[in-house]
């Protein structure tokens, strides 16, 4: 591909720049068994289940779409609990064993910079900007649209294309010249709603026939493999 072709291109953060996907992925799992075990009769969360109903959404999303799955209430309230446990113990990962950034995504990053192209993180994340501070990777991108953005702006999240059809617009391009990297169902599912000119599916574990199915143009293992 000629990256040369397009105005501009905005990336997931968790799973695709930075392996936080993972940190993510232990909290949400710590946090979502520490309340099945007040739940009679709960299995366990599993990785499925973030993959299914968490995975790229908005942290309250993720939580409400959990319940719902297994048919437990799922009151305001108790959203907003489970939600903020899970972000505590994110932050205390992220604390304490910091961040490097996937190496193949850094290529794509060199070499994205070199061409000029303008650069947007587009995170359901309110940690984003944290996160990317960690990786030393702040000064690569032009905006960061993460989850406070959102809230700000009153942009719906992923699966709606909104959060990405605003950071093109950020970069002054549009959705028909712009390129959405993604690793979440939610979160190419959005791109393709958008009808964004490329949108690439990272597979870091949801599945490369599950993300072509959620309307990914191409899918890769690594970054990595998209630079020239």
């Amino acid at each position: 591909m000629d990256w040369a072709d397009y105005a501009a291109v905005l990336f997931d953060l968790d799973g695709v720049v930075t392996p936080t996907a993972e940190v993510h992925m232990r909290a949400w799992s710590e946090m979502f068994n520490d309340f099945l075990e007040t739940e009679p009769g709960q299995p366990p969360y599993t990785d499925a289940d973030y993959f299914a109903h968490v995975d790229g959404k908005p942290r309250y999303d993720g939580v409400r779409d959990f319940l719902t799955s297994r048919g437990i209430p799922a009151p305001e309230q108790l959203v907003v609990e489970l939600g903020d446990r899970k972000n505590e113990a994110f932050n205390e990962v992220l604390a304490r064993d910091g961040v490097t950034a996937y190496p193949g995504s850094v290529e794509l990053l060199d070499h994205l910079r070199g061409l000029g192209t303008p650069l947007a993180v587009v995170s359901s994340s309110v940690n984003a900007p944290a996160v990317l501070e960690a990786a030393g990777l702040t000064d690569r991108f032009r905006t960061v649209v993460s989850g406070a953005v959102a809230k700000e702006h009153g942009l719906p999240g992923k699966p709606a294309p909104d959060t990405f059809s605003y950071a093109a617009e950020v970069l002054g391009a549009t959705p028909a010249t712009s390129v959405v990297l993604e690793d979440a169902v939610s979160g190419v599912a959005a791109g393709r709603a958008g009808e964004f000119a490329l949108v690439v599916g990272v597979d870091r574990g949801a599945g490369v026939d599950t993300l072509t199915r959620a309307g990914a143009d191409l899918v890769v293992a690594d970054l990595q493999e998209l630079v020239p």
